[in-house]
């Protein structure tokens, strides 16, 4: 099966690149009005209109069996054995345990850190009931 699978990616390489290199030679349309004017069109290796034809042919039947090689390739791949378990259920990497939040003394290195509940909390400030006792006074 490995076999079948590179024989039909190296057809496929072959057909894209084939494809890319007769697209490239090819001509487009517009360049068919200076053909009319005579620019030289019949001085090419297929004729004044062998090209097209030749060209365009093997452009379509390289882009079916690129195609075909394509569904081959989709095909081979749906067809392998499945384990059941995606590629995120198979790697074993957990998380760890969430610490408890420890203050900046406690991650010095050689410190000792009271117990959270024998720490006082300070009183927050009482809140002035305007904004007139928040102006300093002289």
């Amino acid at each position: 099966m490995n076999v079948v699978l590179t024989i039909v990616l190296a057809v496929q390489m072959l057909s894209a690149l084939g494809m890319i290199g007769l697209i490239l030679v090819q001509h487009g349309k517009g360049a068919d009005m200076g053909a009319a004017f005579g620019s030289g069109g019949s001085g090419s290796l297929f004729g004044a209109s062998g090209s097209a034809n030749f060209l365009s042919r093997t452009t379509g039947v390289l882009a079916a069996l690129f195609f075909a090689c394509t569904l081959l390739l989709a095909y081979f791949g749906n067809a392998q054995p499945r384990t059941g378990t995606s590629v995120l259920e198979g790697v074993g990497i957990t998380a760890p345990a969430p610490a408890q939040a420890a203050s900046g003394a406690a991650q010095i290195p050689g410190t000792t850190v009271p117990a959270p509940s024998s720490v006082p909390v300070p009183a927050a400030p009482a809140a002035a009931a305007s904004g007139a006792g928040q102006i300093p006074t002289k």
